[in-house]
């Protein structure tokens, strides 16, 4: 996958807690009932790619992320995905 400054892109962020969000899919419980784990898709903006191709995204709440471009929970947001979720990049 090639990215540029300026793509978009979606991460799928594992998390755990005692409530999921309403945006969670995947939600699976512990062992115990306590606690559920679960997945969140995180929408970001690529502002660099530096040159052993790690790349630097930005939240909409402006923190900023560094993540390797091979890992499997990070794709490139498809033309529905930027269209239906637009409010979620901006």
């Amino acid at each position: 996958m090639k990215l540029r400054a300026g793509n978009f892109v979606v991460y799928e962020k594992a998390k755990t807690s005692t409530h999921p969000s309403p945006r969670a899919e995947r939600v699976f419980p512990s062992r115990h009932g306590d606690t559920y784990s679960y997945v969140i898709k995180k929408f970001w903006k690529v502002l660099r790619v530096f040159e052993d191709d790690t790349i630097e995204v930005e939240t909409r709440r402006g923190k900023r992320h560094t993540l390797s471009p091979g890992d499997p929970r990070l794709r490139k947001a498809g033309l529905w995905q930027r269209v239906f979720f637009k409010d979620r990049f901006f």
